[in-house]
């Protein structure tokens, strides 16, 4: 029976966006005294690709019934990762900071990443909610994660982004789980985690000085020094915050304001409260999302709505314990927040498949 969205869940997604949007063009306001990028051009980007494509579809995903792409996962799938196979080839794939993660066709560039993730949930939902009760063998659990995960996971690894890899690893393994997949399986898929990272480590020499930095603490004035500014804007907000648009770490400082740093501008204008909020969305977005799950009309909406919440919290909390230093530096960006036109638009429709998956829920 088709119910209207779930209201909670989409009142603290409005939330996170408005106050993204306000944070946003605060960071945004340090362009002005820096070169590259714009002021316009990345309000541009964010307000036209992200906030408008990004709102319509969530609105139209929203009221088309999600039942209905289950036959066509596997095509999605196999778009998304061919897009993202293009990254490599000259002339198509953008390189920034020695990453490929970019297509350029013309003025315009996005990440094929965010949708390759998006497509991985809705594959391995569909393959796992066809076979719930062999996802305790290795057949119809490990295998289809394999092929599905291993190869978005590879690609991921190849441009190098080792921090979305980990993500879509461990959404992968949540819906395992949500699946009813084997104890003994998620133990093994945890240790291959840690030897893909150790891999990734021994492979990428800025993987290798992240994490000796995380440990040792050392180098503030070279790989440090992010997070080192990071932690002195956070610190500076104190209790209440500068102010809206105050933040003195943003203009000279700190490194990548409106992007992977952007909470450090938050917490330094909104202070302790402010950006203390800001988590506890996150944390209302994860437990309304996986309320979804539980209470999900049948279980290939239950399967995408834990792996879409765990892709889109998960990131985001990943964001924050790096910029304060509980993690080794990551660049991810927070959802809703960084810019990021294609990871906007892309959240907001896997939202917008959320909220699809909600108007059938079970009354509790």
């Amino acid at each position: 029976m088709r119910r209207p969205v779930d209201t909670p869940f989409l009142l603290v997604v409005c939330a996170l966006v408005v106050f993204g949007l306000l944070i946003f063009t605060s960071a945004a306001l340090s362009l002005l005294s820096r070169g590259g990028a714009t002021f316009t051009s990345v309000a541009v980007s964010q307000l036209l690709l992200g906030f408008i494509c990004g709102g319509i579809a969530l609105f139209v995903l929203s009221r088309i019934d999600y039942r209905l792409w289950r036959p066509y996962t596997v095509y999605f799938f196999a778009l998304s990762f061919a897009l993202t196979l293009l990254t490599f080839l000259p002339g198509l794939g953008l390189s920034l900071k020695g990453a490929s993660r970019w297509l350029a066709i013309g003025p315009l560039s996005f990440q094929p990443e965010e949708l390759l993730k998006f497509s991985a949930v809705m594959l391995l939902a569909a393959l796992w909610s066809n076979n719930l009760r062999g996802t305790h063998t290795l057949r119809g659990g490990l295998v289809p994660l394999a092929v599905v995960g291993g190869l978005s996971v590879a690609i991921l690894l190849a441009q190098p982004d080792t921090a979305g890899a980990m993500i879509l690893a461990a959404a992968a393994a949540a819906m395992l789980f949500v699946a009813g997949g084997s104890l003994k399986h998620m133990v093994s898929i945890v240790l291959i985690g840690v030897v893909l990272v150790a891999g990734a480590a021994a492979f990428y020499p800025h993987v290798r000085d992240r994490i000796a930095t995380f440990v040792s603490r050392s180098d503030p004035q070279g790989s440090g020094y992010q997070v080192e500014q990071s932690l002195i804007a956070v610190g500076s907000g104190q209790l209440t915050g500068r102010g809206f648009g105050q933040s003195i770490e943003k203009f000279s400082y700190l490194p990548e304001p409106i992007g992977d740093s952007i909470f450090a501008v938050a917490a330094e204008e909104w202070g302790f409260l402010g950006s203390s909020v800001l988590v506890l969305l996150y944390g209302a977005l994860c437990v309304l999302g996986l309320r979804i799950a539980a209470r999900a009309g049948d279980p290939f909406g239950g399967l995408i709505a834990a792996g879409l919440v765990v892709i889109i919290v998960g990131q985001s909390l990943f964001n924050i314990a790096s910029i304060l230093g509980l993690v080794p530096l990551v660049g991810v960006p927070l959802i809703f927040v960084s810019h990021g036109g294609t990871a906007l638009a892309i959240s907001l429709a896997e939202v917008g498949v959320i909220l699809s998956v909600s108007r059938r829920m079970r009354h509790a």
